[in-house]
C-alpha cells in the first residue's frame, strides 16, 4: 500500500538549508584569496562539491514528490531552482526520466544504465543529462563572472565543483550500485553501500543506500539511513 504523504515542512527548511550554504559559500569563495599551497583551498573545493551534489540530491527527492510533500506546486519550484542551480538542469525534463529510471532499473529503457565499462558508461550518463543550451547557459555565465570575480575563484568554485558533482552522483548514486549482475531475488537490481552513516552521508548523501532508495522512495535523503539494515544483501563496499 503506497504511504499517504502528510504536509512537512522539514524538507522545506532542509532544502533552504543546503541552497543557502551553497550560495553563501560561494559568494565568500569568489571573492577569497586562492593559495594553492593552503590545503583551505581543496577543502574549500570538496566542500563547495559537496553543497553542489546537495542541491542535485534536492532535486531528486522534489522528483519523488518529498522535498515539500503535501504541497506539489511548492514542491516542483524547489525541484526547478535547485535543478537550476546546478548547471542549468530543467526539471520538468529530469522528472520523467528518472521516473523511467525506476521503472525500467538496468535495462536498455533505463536511461542511466550502460552495459559497459566505467569510463563509457560515465560518458553515456552525461549524454542523457546534458543539452547544448546548457553548455551555452554556463558558457554565458562563466564569461559573465570572470567580469567581476578572478578567474581561478571562477574557476575552482563555481565552475570545477559542478563538474566534480557530477562525477560524484554518478560514481556513488548510479555506478556503484547498478553495475554487474544481481541476483534474481534482488527487485531493484542495486546493490548498497556497508552500513556506515557518516561516510554514506559524505560520499553522496546516503544514495550509496540505494537499494534502499528504490525500495522506499517515499523517504527523504535525510531519513533514508533509517532504512539501511546491517545484513542487507549485495554490500559493495
Amino acid at each position: 500500500m503506497a504511504k499517504t504523504r502528510q504536509k512537512d515542512y522539514r524538507g522545506v527548511a532542509i532544502a533552504m538549508l543546503v541552497v543557502t550554504c551553497w550560495a553563501g559559500l560561494l559568494v565568500f569563495l569568489l571573492r577569497w584569496s586562492v593559495d594553492f599551497r593552503s590545503p583551505l583551498t581543496y577543502l574549500f573545493l570538496l566542500l563547495q562539491t559537496h553543497l553542489y551534489t546537495g542541491l542535485f540530491i534536492t532535486a531528486h527527492d522534489a522528483m519523488h514528490g518529498v522535498a515539500a510533500p503535501g504541497y506539489p506546486k511548492l514542491n516542483r519550484g524547489i525541484g526547478t531552482v535547485t535543478a537550476l542551480l546546478f548547471a542549468y538542469n530543467w526539471y520538468p525534463r529530469l522528472l520523467p526520466r528518472h521516473h523511467q529510471h525506476h521503472r525500467h532499473v538496468a535495462t536498455a529503457q533505463d536511461p542511466d544504465y550502460h552495459a559497459g565499462s566505467f569510463w563509457p558508461w560515465y560518458l553515456s550518463f552525461l549524454k542523457q543529462y546534458i543539452t547544448w543550451w546548457q553548455l551555452v547557459l554556463m558558457a554565458l555565465t562563466f564569461n559573465l563572472l570572470k567580469l567581476f570575480f578572478p578567474l581561478e575563484n571562477v574557476i575552482l568554485f563555481w565552475m570545477l565543483p559542478a563538474v566534480l558533482a557530477t562525477f560524484q552522483l554518478f560514481y556513488f548514486g548510479t555506478y556503484l550500485p547498478h553495475r554487474g549482475e544481481h541476483s534474481e531475488d534482488n527487485p531493484h537490481k542495486s546493490g548498497t553501500q556497508a552500513k556506515n552513516h557518516l561516510w554514506a552521508f559524505f560520499s553522496c548523501y546516503f544514495f550509496g543506500y540505494h537499494f534502499e532508495h528504490h525500495d522506499k522512495p517515499y523517504l527523504p535523503w535525510w531519513q533514508l539511513y533509517k532504512a539501511k539494515e546491517p545484513d542487507q544483501k549485495e554490500v559493495y563496499g
